[in-house]
Order: structure tokens, then C-alpha cells, then sequence
């Protein structure tokens, strides 16, 4: 029975020893084959500092030196593209205390006059998504709690000649008046900003050939995960995908084919470093000013020093385990 205890401890410990073989992770590499630092795109402007898709939060996000921003663009009842996540109203403004009666209604399905109407800021002070608004100056308190609903114009004049930009698109309810031409009033609003077409990345597959014909120089970006092959064939250069949907063949295949990967949401630095090491282009992150400090990966580690560290703690533990059979005999 001695026997047998003894090999069954003695399998376990084995077993435990040779553990680190199974463990990969990107960081053990050469620092000399690491990627550069993927770009940093706010999601929504930098939501952790302001309220989301507000003009203040994409102030924000310039004053990080941020590489790009997303925006959620939806059109107004009356042709006004503006900026909402949501497909009501209700979670980031007062339009159940403005428009108790409207308050489950699309948001498109509003004036840009009605608009106006609503605080976009209130909410984020009340709520506090981030647990940041007790952070915030007393000038950013004050700035945030007066928020109001921004229209696409405005975003674009803050951002044009710094960041670049990817945009989500809102679908319209059948009903609505633009229903089908509301690419072109985007884009029209979009041109006539003065953004350089390069900077713009277009993520939405309708309307892709109008787009390309208008608009050249945008970045054709995709939502969808399909082979390279394919993506070339349909004109995209760019990936939005969020990063739970891609491996690190996925990212090594899409960059030998040329084509640029954007990961989101992207909060943690942690997970920043891990797709860094992963040779990840560009991400999409909620706190952007945390990532923008980080100033290389954590863990990053050469395989030799990591192997070194894994022998060293097994012959450190197996002495001691030899040392307690000793001292308990």
C-alpha cells in the first residue's frame, strides 16, 4: 500500500513538473520579433472619461492622441445623421422625463428638433458605467452633466485632422422616410467634413459599390470572419472583429494576406499585451488612456529565461520534497 501511495504521489508530481509543456502564451518570445504597438481606437470616443458618443467624449479621445475612434451613426426622422448605440433612447439620455410617451420609440424615428431637447450626459454621472465619474474634475463634471445628443457633423469637425474613423451604422425601421438613402446623406455628411477618405474605415455591406465609386480612398473594412481568399476578392483591406472570434493563426493567415486586423473591445491591459505579443494591428478599447501608457507587454518573457525559470522551480520543489521524506524518516 506504501508502494502504491508513493507512485501515485510520485505520478501527480511528475505530471505537475511537466505541466509547462502544455502552456503556450504569445509573450514567450524574442523582445526583437515583437510587434509594434497595435493602435488604439476609442470605442464610442473614450466612454471611461465622458459620456459615450457625446462630443466631450470624443474630445477626449483626441486629447489621448488616439490612433482612431468608432462612432454608432443612426439618421434623424429628418435626415440628421447622429450619434446613438442604442436602438431607443432610453439608456444614455432624459427621454423618458422629455418624451415619456416616445421613450420605447426607435431613435430614428426622431426630429433632430427633439433631439436637441435631450441630455446625453446625465445618465453617465448617475450611472457610472466605468465606476470614473468620481474621478472627473470638477470642469469635466460640470461638462459631462450638460451633454447633448451629437450629430455626426460635429464629431467630424473635432476629429478630422487628427484620428482616423470607423463607423457602425444603425438599420432604419421600414417606415422611415430615408430608409433607402441613408448611405448617401452619410456620406454626403462624411465628404463634406474635409476627413482625408483614407482615414475612414467602412464597415457596413450595404451599399459597398456605391461607396467605392463616391468615396475611392475609404478603407473597405469587414464585420465578418471569412477566409483571405474571399476578402481580397470583395475589395477589403481591414477586419473589425471582436477578439474572442480570432487565434493567433487567424491574425498570423490575415496578415500574410495583407489584411489589417482591429480587435474589440479591448479593455485590460493584460489582454492588450497578450494580442501585442500576438502581432495584433490595432484594437478597439474602452480605456484607451490606460492602454495608451502601457509601455510594452506584460510577461514578455524569452523562451530560454522562461524554461530556465520552469527547471529552476522544479529542482528547487524536488529538493524540498527529498528533504521532507528525509526529515520525516
Amino acid at each position: 500500500s506504501q508502494m502504491l501511495m508513493f507512485t501515485a504521489y510520485l505520478a501527480v508530481v511528475v505530471a505537475l513538473y511537466l505541466v509547462p509543456l502544455s502552456i503556450s502564451s504569445p509573450c514567450i518570445m524574442e523582445k526583437a520579433a515583437l510587434a509594434p504597438k497595435p493602435a488604439i481606437l476609442g470605442h464610442r470616443g473614450a466612454p471611461m472619461l465622458a459620456p459615450e458618443n457625446t462630443l466631450m467624449s470624443f474630445q477626449k479621445a483626441v486629447e489621448q492622441k488616439v490612433f482612431g475612434v468608432q462612432a454608432d451613426v443612426v439618421l434623424s426622422y429628418d435626415g440628421v445623421p447622429f450619434l446613438m448605440h442604442d436602438k431607443t433612447l432610453r439608456r444614455t439620455t432624459n427621454v423618458e422625463e422629455v418624451f415619456p410617451e416616445r421613450a420605447y420609440e426607435h431613435s430614428s424615428m426622431f426630429n433632430w428638433t427633439d433631439l436637441e431637447k435631450l441630455n446625453a450626459g446625465e445618465w453617465f454621472l448617475q450611472n457610472d458605467p466605468f465606476w470614473t465619474a468620481g474621478s472627473l474634475s470638477r470642469a469635466d463634471y460640470l461638462e459631462a452633466a450638460n451633454q447633448s445628443v451629437c450629430k455626426l457633423e460635429d464629431m467630424l469637425e473635432v476629429i478630422k485632422d487628427n484620428t482616423s474613423l470607423i463607423l457602425n451604422f444603425q438599420d432604419l425601421p421600414a417606415a422611415h422616410p430615408y430608409y433607402s438613402t441613408y448611405i448617401n446623406i452619410t456620406l454626403e455628411t462624411i465628404l463634406a467634413s474635409g476627413i482625408r477618405q483614407q482615414a475612414v474605415m467602412w464597415l457596413p455591406d450595404t451599399e459597398r459599390q456605391l461607396v467605392r465609386q463616391v468615396a475611392p480612398g475609404f478603407q473597405q473594412t469587414s464585420g465578418l470572419k471569412l477566409d483571405a481568399e474571399h476578402l481580397r476578392e470583395k475589395g477589403i483591406v481591414r477586419l473589425n472583429l471582436r477578439y474572442t472570434k480570432v487565434t493567433n493563426e487567424d491574425v498570423r493567415d490575415y496578415t500574410t494576406a495583407n489584411l489589417s486586423v482591429n480587435l474589440y473591445t479591448v479593455n485590460e491591459p493584460w489582454l492588450f499585451s497578450i494580442l501585442w505579443c500576438a502581432g495584433v494591428p490595432s484594437v478597439t478599447s474602452d480605456s484607451s488612456h490606460v492602454l495608451q501608457k502601457v509601455p510594452s507587454p506584460i510577461w514578455l518573457m524569452p523562451p530560454d529565461e522562461y524554461h530556465l525559470i520552469w527547471i529552476t522551480s522544479d529542482l528547487i520543489s524536488f529538493l524540498v520534497i527529498v528533504g521532507v521524506f528525509i526529515f520525516q524518516k
